[in-house]
């Protein structure tokens, strides 16, 4: 029986890496993640001797994880609109995945790991959290899901990961065409 004292939560290691990938990829759709994009991802939530990204293991299976990118380790471009945020770029940090296996979705799991990780992102001196969430994710629960933990819209983006899709990326919905929303969030963390 699954409870929340059965899954493990912890920081991401290197060690987790291809375990990580195997789930982005079944879960985002294939080319979503590889060893080279994961490591960059990974590192832009090092900072101060803190690590924004966790894993959550039920036994030795790896059920979840959440990347996150530190204050100032990360820079925006035409898909944010920092103008319409309450915070500037220097303490606002940057969700970037937040994956679940679907046999251990409804469990807490990712509002876990997004506290621990919005703890750590604190740390570092962050006072928002900034994401794109898919509008098409199924009953648009990714939306749901953020808006439940305190995220607020900031602006939809039509075609946001058309050209990542034309790059290799498979969505899930749209193949190597990917027409999908997504849905500029913010978390303020005060």
């Amino acid at each position: 029986m699954l409870n929340s004292s059965t899954i493990d939560y912890r920081p991401m290691q290197e060690s987790d890496f291809v375990a990580i990938i195997t789930l982005g990829n079944y879960v985002h759709g294939a080319g979503y993640l590889n060893a080279e994009n994961l490591k960059q991802w990974f590192d832009k939530g090092l900072k101060d001797g803190l690590n924004a990204n966790f894993v959550a293991y039920a036994g030795q299976q790896l059920v979840g994880f959440r990347i996150s990118y530190s204050p100032t380790m990360w820079h925006t471009d035409q898909w944010y609109s920092p103008h319409l945020w309450r915070t500037d770029m220097g303490n606002t940090a940057y969700f970037k995945c937040n994956t679940v296996d679907a046999n251990f979705r409804g469990y807490g799991i990712g509002s876990q790991l997004l506290k621990l990780s919005i703890f750590e992102l604190q740390q570092q001196g962050a006072k928002a959290g900034v994401s794109h969430l898919w509008r098409q994710s199924p009953g648009n629960s990714a939306v749901k899901y953020f808006t439940k933990c305190g995220g607020v819209l900031v602006k939809d983006h039509p075609d946001k990961w058309y050209q990542d899709s034309v790059d290799g990326y498979q969505c899930t919905l749209c193949g190597n065409d990917c027409h999908c929303v997504a849905a500029e969030m913010i978390i303020y963390f005060d």
